[in-house]
């Protein structure tokens, strides 16, 4: 009952322990009903506040009224205000975003600025019962998984929503109750935004149907917080057998995995994170059976299938094609760690067997040399063999896994590979008993 709504809000916020009633809390305020009703509850249950407008430019003289509404709203409550107007058009161009992102964007980080130099403790959004709703129904029909289902939480960090133990028309009945004033947005009216379809089409069919359907939901949606809790303790245990990381490589065992039960649920979850969609998740399990080199390319990340394991690995970022080292370079930094030059006399010391050192003869090598990642076509006289060898079959016979194939670095002079850096040198450049003089490599990963 609206009557009842300031008792109801006090006893929320401090059941879910949103603030202590000492703290400052922004408010977020549209002029809509929602925020403009929670403003009005805030002040008359004492709580020390200040409000905070963002006019996103959209509705041209409707922007202007909506920020002078407010600010007339704040000046009567005796609240603090804040206010700033962004060029939303030109950040949507920017950034290529859709209208609503740009603004959730804009929004959010200023508020978090005016939060922190302004000394207040909580970002109060005025969210309730149906926003919260619409947000499990939606993330239901994309297919987000139980993380999605909660709706929308009364705490995330620096955010609070002290609305969300009630309904929409009571906060419509409490303005009128009261004759409170408050601003239409007429964006809310299209059904363009998805929310919007939601609201003005799905949830009011559902309400036809079950007078009390977005109060059930809203129960439901309790009880699946809770139940999430005992979810991500299950996963965590999933996890922790599952996932294995090394460098920027994550590791999952084979054999492990296909014995898992429920296979779907633990796939879905453990790739997740690593940018992949339900729709791909077959995919990924379909590697369980597959030979190895066979790969699933998710938004950010590539799983291999790789003997015994999937491996997990990040896109590769374009790195700079080649670095270019001249006579008296000493000292290169390049994507695949370091490399330490010097030439030397040949003198009596014994040539180096670790991987990371290459020793070449001086006089067979040219400047400038090429530093750069190897591709198909390469080939190389690998040290000890009188034929030529493609790189590709080297790194086959290496058994190197494809993500490590990826990171192999060759070095070029004057049109022919040298050193497999960190593997093999050329046998054209080794050293003879003619060498004189010594190049000598060190490679620093």
């Amino acid at each position: 009952m609206p009557q009842h709504l300031l008792t109801h809000f006090s006893d929320y916020i401090s059941r879910q322990r949103l603030f202590d009633p000492t703290q400052k809390i922004l408010l977020a305020v549209s002029g809509g009903v929602d925020s403009i009703v929670m403003a009005r509850l805030f002040k008359q249950a004492g709580y020390a506040a200040g409000i905070a407008h963002c006019n996103f430019q959209l509705r041209a003289v409707e922007s202007e009224q909506d920020e002078a509404f407010v600010k007339q709203v704040a000046a009567t409550l005796g609240l603090p205000f804040y206010s700033i107007r962004f060029d939303t058009s030109a950040y949507v161009e920017a950034h290529r975003v859709t209208i609503q992102v740009a603004a959730r964007e804009l929004r959010y980080e200023w508020l978090e600025q005016i939060r922190a130099t302004e000394g207040y403790a909580y970002i109060a959004t005025a969210h309730h019962m149906q926003d919260s709703v619409e947000t499990a129904l939606m993330n239901f029909t994309k297919g987000t998984g139980i993380a999605g289902l909660h709706g929308i939480l009364p705490k995330q960090e620096k955010i609070i929503r002290p609305l969300l133990f009630t309904e929409k028309d009571t906060l419509v009945a409490y303005a009128a109750l009261h004759n409170i004033a408050f601003r239409e947005d007429s964006s809310n009216i299209t059904d363009k935004y998805t929310r919007n379809y939601y609201r003005h089409q799905v949830i009011p069919r559902l309400q036809e149907a079950f007078p009390g359907a977005v109060r059930n939901m809203a129960a439901t949606i309790e009880r699946m917080k809770e139940a999430e809790y005992l979810y991500q303790e299950a996963l965590e245990r999933h996890r922790k057998r599952l996932l294995f990381q090394e460098g920027d490589t994550w590791k999952v065992p084979v054999g492990k995995l296909q014995q898992s039960i429920p296979l779907q649920t633990i796939a879905w979850e453990l790739f997740r994170p690593f940018g992949c969609s339900p729709a791909q998740v077959q995919q990924v399990l379909s590697l369980l059976d597959s030979e190895s080199g066979r790969y699933v390319e998710t938004a950010t990340h590539r799983v291999i299938r790789n003997r015994q394991w999937l491996l997990i690995t990040p896109l590769a970022m374009e790195a700079a094609p080649l670095v270019v080292i001249e006579a008296d370079t000493q000292h290169v930094h390049f994507g695949g760690g370091q490399l330490r030059i010097r030439q030397q006399e040949r003198g009596a010391a014994p040539i180096p067997t670790a991987a990371a050192v290459a020793w070449l003869d001086a006089a067979q090598v040219t400047y400038p040399m090429i530093l750069r990642k190897w591709k198909q076509g390469d080939y190389f006289y690998p040290l000890g063999m009188p034929r030529k060898k493609k790189i590709s079959r080297f790194l086959i016979d290496q058994k190197l896994s494809l993500p490590q194939k990826e990171n192999v670095w060759v070095l070029e002079s004057n049109k022919r590979i040298v050193w497999i850096v960190g593997m093999r040198i050329d046998d054209r450049v080794k050293i003879s008993p003619k060498t004189k003089a010594i190049l000598s490599i060190e490679w620093m990963p």
